[in-house]
């Protein structure tokens, strides 16, 4: 131990602050594995501009042209784990500009994190890139024209949809587009035409098209996610059991997918649940929300990435010199979140930046699914071996 540290320069005072920071880390993690977490928008709206990020990057047209604007979806495609590798990535010149301005950063705990994570699929940050032309030819192409009027009232009873409240609130959305199914397999059954599925691109479009439409809701989307125990009594009250039996694999499948996506397939899955005999149910205020943070929620910050890439991603990044090999805190086999990333970027970073400037090796950077392949190794059963 007395070598390495005499070979790399790195001092016991900066072990012992890191040694403290992963333990915190590590608790945290095994907090959120185990027991109840919750993100919320709110929340991290409100750490957005307690930690200045607002000085430099906007979002909904509020804030500085310095960073990147946070609220353009165009040709974007992040998933929890990219926007990690992102932040890793712009960090060295992000603690630049922040010295340059004598911006001091704040704290961001895991909890931090996942908080600002939420606020930023408030604002859509991980929607999908969509397109209003396709969007407005699939609102046609699948008959929702008949029935939804854009501005005014198509059908009695019907709202136009430019007062739909649930466009910005994919849970809402979700719950919405799930009790509508039966209408719509009655509506569709009498004019003898075939049920409208959806793609999660068809849907984004879709979206992308009605949230430009003239006097869209002008009241802020907030999106508040959490592990709930009622919601497996929701699961259960809905009959989901007798075809998504435990062990299904119904929850690693819907990993690191938008509820975008997972609002269109519920969707489809409306013909297939009366071809099997299951009767309609519908779903009260607030029992979406149970339910999909059951089964979504853990989810949330991981994507589906690759162990064995992710072991090449720890050897090339030179993660093993320090954390394996070098005396540095051990981070396999702990359970890590893209919120945890962020977070050890934050507290771990600076001191990182400078020991490795001083022995001339170069800032990780992740590309592609980098950031996720190394999360899924991290916390694999292999890497802990």
């Amino acid at each position: 131990m007395k070598s390495f540290l005499k070979s790399t320069g790195l001092n016991r005072s900066l072990w012992s602050r890191l040694a403290g920071f992963t333990a915190m880390l590590v608790a945290g993690t095994q907090a959120y594995g185990a027991g109840e977490f919750i993100a919320d928008s709110t929340r991290g709206a409100k750490l957005f501009e307690t930690l200045q990020c607002v000085q430099c990057h906007t979002v909904g047209g509020k804030g500085g042209k310095i960073g990147p604007d946070l609220g353009k979806i165009i040709d974007r495609d992040f998933t929890p784990a990219s926007l990690a590798a992102t932040m890793w990535n712009h960090a060295p010149a992000m603690w630049a500009a922040m010295n340059a301005r004598n911006i001091q950063p704040g704290d961001v705990n895991a909890q931090a994190a996942r908080d600002l994570y939420a606020y930023f699929y408030s604002t859509r940050f991980f929607d999908k890139p969509g397109d209003a032309g396709r969007g407005k030819r699939a609102f046609a192409e699948r008959g929702c024209t008949k029935c939804h009027g854009l501005t005014e009232v198509a059908k009695p009873m019907v709202k136009p949809v430019s007062q739909w409240e649930v466009i910005d609130n994919p849970v809402a959305l979700a719950q919405v587009m799930w009790n509508h199914r039966q209408y719509m397999m009655d509506e569709t059954g009498a004019a003898k035409v075939k049920w409208p599925e959806l793609s999660a691109q068809d849907l984004t479009d879709i979206l992308v098209y009605v949230r430009h439409l003239p006097n869209p809701p002008s009241k802020a989307p907030v999106f508040t996610i959490g592990t709930d125990h009622d919601g497996v009594a929701v699961f259960n009250s809905k009959g989901c059991p007798v075809c998504h039996k435990p062990g299904s694999g119904l929850a690693e499948r819907i990993r690191g997918e938008t509820l975008t996506a997972i609002a269109a397939e519920m969707w489809n899955h409306a013909p297939r649940m009366a071809a099997a005999g299951a009767k309609p149910v519908e779903f009260a205020p607030g029992e979406m929300e149970e339910m999909l943070n059951y089964l979504w929620a853990r989810q949330f910050f991981q994507d589906a990435g690759n162990p064995g890439a992710g072991k090449r991603v720890f050897e090339n990044k030179k993660c093993a010199v320090c954390h394996r090999d070098g005396g540095a805190p051990k981070i396999e086999g702990q359970s890590l979140t893209s919120a945890d990333m962020v977070s050890a970027l934050w507290h771990h970073g600076p001191q990182m930046l400078d020991q490795m400037k001083s022995k001339n090796i170069g800032w990780p950077r992740f590309e592609g699914s980098q950031m996720s392949d190394l999360l899924a190794f991290l916390n694999s059963g292999s890497a802990a071996k």
